[in-house]
């Protein structure tokens, strides 16, 4: 029974906890597996896109939600990707799906794509009016200027089948390789991906940006790590916020400069309120039975966590530690 209690427990999350939990648990009707989350221009409607041509929207800033059906050819369709700036927004979804609207959502148009563009849509982002940056599950990147018309490529060359693609606020990209061996980073003006290398035996989960334009990343097992700020290809010492745990990190975002939150499998979040140098654990929310998927804040004071079978966690107020 001792050796049975002691391997039970090498198993258990040992860091602190927060003292305070700001997640509110949202229910929605759906049980899809949710991808993304975006707002209008007005703070109180966003929309959340998912699985089964999943889209739900809100009218109180993420409280409630109610499901909005489209007419589309698939209903199995994937909306991967939704973004707004003001009243004009944009979804995007495999196979091959892209919906524009220019009234909130009150009415979405189907835009058809070429037969040519390489992979399916992935991501987008809205840039301004008629104009949004689209990227593919190849890594091809275009861009429109007239509403969606016409999209030209802003690279050369596609980067491969990637496992996630994220854009930082001035427009860089870094992308993960399907299995995880290696990335690429790709900057307006550029021809082409600049393809590196992992740093470590563990494969890449995801990547990203943090405040200050510096790079994230999370690799199997829990890994973070971030690139120097001293040195732009260099990358500091990986580290393991809660090394006794077997759950895998999925999403990071900065709250603040120096709040960050890092989300995982089996309803697991962690938070950094020192840029990263110390970690707490959200114990609250363990009993969440899902996976969290992403992390977004709009601002400090508003933020949300999308995940599996239909979760959906609102941002309530500031953690602190315990």
């Amino acid at each position: 029974m001792l050796l049975a209690a002691a391997l039970i427990c090498t198993s258990c999350s040992t860091i602190g906890s927060v003292s305070y939990n700001p997640w509110q648990v949202i229910s929605l009707p759906t049980e899809a597996n949710l991808q993304d989350i975006a707002f209008t221009g007005n703070p109180q409607h966003g929309w959340v896109v998912g699985s089964e041509a999943t889209l739900l929207e809100t009218l109180d800033g993420g409280t409630s939600w109610k499901s909005i059906a489209l007419d589309i050819d698939d209903p199995r369709s994937r909306f991967a990707s939704v973004s707004f700036s003001g009243s004009e927004g944009w979804i995007v979804g495999q196979p091959s799906v892209l919906l524009h609207t220019n009234d909130e959502g009150k009415s979405w148009t189907r835009i058809a794509l070429s037969s040519q563009l390489p992979g399916s849509p992935s991501t987008i982002a809205a840039l301004g009016p008629n104009s949004a940056e689209m990227t593919t599950d190849v890594g091809a990147i275009y861009r429109t200027s007239d509403g969606g018309k016409n999209w030209k490529a802003v690279v050369q060359d596609s980067f491969g089948v990637v496992r996630n693609i994220n854009r930082s606020e001035d427009g860089q990209y870094v992308a993960v390789s399907s299995k995880g061996n290696f990335y690429s980073v790709w900057k307006p003006g550029q021809q082409a991906w600049e393809p590196h290398n992992r740093n470590s035996s563990r494969r890449l989960q995801n990547m990203g940006f943090t405040k200050d334009g510096r790079l994230w990343m999370l690799a199997r097992g829990g890994q973070i790590q971030f690139s120097d700020p001293s040195n732009p290809d260099g990358w500091g010492k990986p580290f393991f916020p809660d090394r006794k745990a077997s759950w895998g990190l999925l999403d990071m975002a900065y709250r603040t400069d120096n709040e960050v939150w890092v989300a995982g499998g089996g309803g697991n979040l962690l938070c950094s309120l020192d840029g990263g140098k110390t970690w707490l654990k959200d114990r609250e929310v363990e009993d969440v039975p899902a996976n969290f998927y992403r992390i977004v804040f709009m601002g400090p004071d508003r933020g949300f966590v999308i995940g599996a079978s239909g979760t959906l966690l609102k941002y309530q107020g500031s953690a602190q530690a315990a």
